[in-house]
């Protein structure tokens, strides 16, 4: 099957770089524009996270005040613009973090993943031009020096362990001299200049309304996208990899229970639970076995299988919770994470809201994606995606859900053909919601 396209909404992050002296007020005015905007999906990228691994003899020189700090030198470029490429893709980045008091990066990292906006903010934002190539947007914030000064001691003694002796020694070596040589000639390729801070609300609104402007017009080609997919799916007949439990009597008759308006809550969650352990059952078919002999306490031998990798399992909240009843009877200890999509009832557009996965997801031998019930397949598009990006391969991800209708299946399978989709029922396009309503009672 050839492969159809898709992007995710955060595919192509608008990225926008603010520049400006150190004390500026390049911060505030980054989390300015981050709470006007309102949104959950914008995240601030401060620079400082990408200063260089110090040797011992800078080191030293840093802890009395006589290391450069700002100088692009400093700054490891090249792991920025990887980290810049990743998140512009709609890859997960790992951030470095940096200790101000220690002067080294730490070992851990921080991940981000899916921001729709990402606010570059630093004193060489503007600075290199691979870092330029990257932004949408160019912003250099402007403050009276004297100010600055102010800014930074405050900052350097209350965050950074400074005293106030060292910041003033570093303000007039490194800081000042540098300013003139670096930092004032990004000025000139601003596309705003931004005066006074977050006191200009002029400026403020123009950066919001620039930025609401390109995710609404992100959020239309997203619409599209979706109709079209649904468009080549709508006559296309069920691949090989759409595994549906056999129908027998038995559960026929069990969905019959499930399906019937009048069924006790207690009936419901009984015969849901037992279908639900079939399904992550036949999903277990994806699972490579290795033969393995076993000794019974008759002391015989007995050929048996164990599974060769890790199984885990990612929710789909909270439809996917109905499931995992069944999940954890059939896996009792299996690894799970969690993704929260929710549709947004204005643009019909399935939204990332939340995402926890097991560490070492990339490394399994299977992941089961769960959820109750899949209509349009769009959150199953963009949990797959989540998945994917996050190193999974596509052939080891298995779908599993009650139903789903034919057209959000082949949208799936359209896109991500390599993926096996486990499901009890086929039903008509676009139902409502309802199994997680009955299940969980309310």
């Amino acid at each position: 099957m050839e492969k159809a396209h898709y992007s995710p909404p955060w595919a192509n992050t608008s990225i926008i770089g603010v520049a400006g002296s150190s004390g500026s007020g390049k911060t505030s005015l980054a989390v300015e524009i981050v709470s006007s905007l309102n949104l959950p999906w914008v995240v601030i990228l401060p620079m400082d996270s990408f200063y260089k691994v110090l040797t011992p003899e800078q080191h030293i020189l840093a802890h009395k005040n006589e290391y450069d700090f700002d100088s692009p030198r400093s700054i490891d470029f090249d792991v920025l613009v990887d980290r810049l490429k990743d998140l512009k893709a709609g890859r997960r980045a790992d951030i470095p973090i940096y200790s101000f008091e220690s002067h080294q990066r730490q070992k851990e990292t921080t991940s981000i993943y899916s921001p729709h906006v990402l606010i570059l903010e630093g004193i060489f934002a503007l600075y290199d031009q691979r870092v330029l190539d990257l932004l949408d947007m160019k912003i250099f914030a402007e403050a009276d020096a004297d100010v600055c000064l102010a800014r930074r001691i405050t900052r350097d003694v209350r965050e950074r362990g400074r005293d106030i002796e060292g910041c003033i020694k570093q303000w007039m070596s490194f800081v000042k001299p540098n300013f003139e040589r670096y930092v004032e000639p990004q000025r000139k390729i601003a596309d705003i200049i931004v005066p006074r801070g977050i006191e200009n609300r002029v400026a403020i609104t123009m950066v919001i309304e620039h930025v609401r402007r390109t995710l609404r017009e992100k959020s239309r080609k997203h619409q599209q996208e979706l109709q079209r997919l649904g468009k080549q799916a709508e006559d296309e007949p069920l691949t090989d990899n759409v595994l549906l439990l056999e129908q027998t009597r038995q559960i026929v008759g069990m969905n019959t229970i499930i399906q019937k308006p009048m069924t006790k809550e207690v009936d419901f969650i009984f015969y849901f639970d037992r279908l639900s352990s079939l399904l992550v059952e036949r999903a277990m078919g994806n699972v490579h076995f290795n033969g393995k002999e076993v000794e019974t306490p008759q002391g015989s031998k007995c050929n048996g299988l164990t599974m060769a990798g890790e199984v885990s399992a990612v929710v789909i909240l909270r439809g996917g919770s109905c499931l995992e009843t069944g999940l954890r009877r059939v896996i009792p200890e299996c690894k799970s994470g969690r993704l929260l999509i929710q549709t947004n009832y204005r643009t019909g557009e399935p939204e990332l809201h939340y995402l926890h996965l097991p560490n070492d997801i990339s490394t399994h031998d299977s992941v089961l994606l769960l959820d109750a019930q899949m209509s349009s397949g769009g959150a199953a598009l963009m949990a797959v995606r989540v998945l994917v990006d996050h190193g999974v391969p596509e052939e080891r991800v298995v779908f599993v859900t009650y139903f789903a209708g034919r057209i959000g299946v082949n949208r799936l399978l359209n896109v991500f053909p390599n993926v096996r989709v486990v499901v009890c029922r086929i039903v008509e396009d676009f139902q409502d919601r309802w199994i997680e309503k009955r299940y969980f009672g309310c």
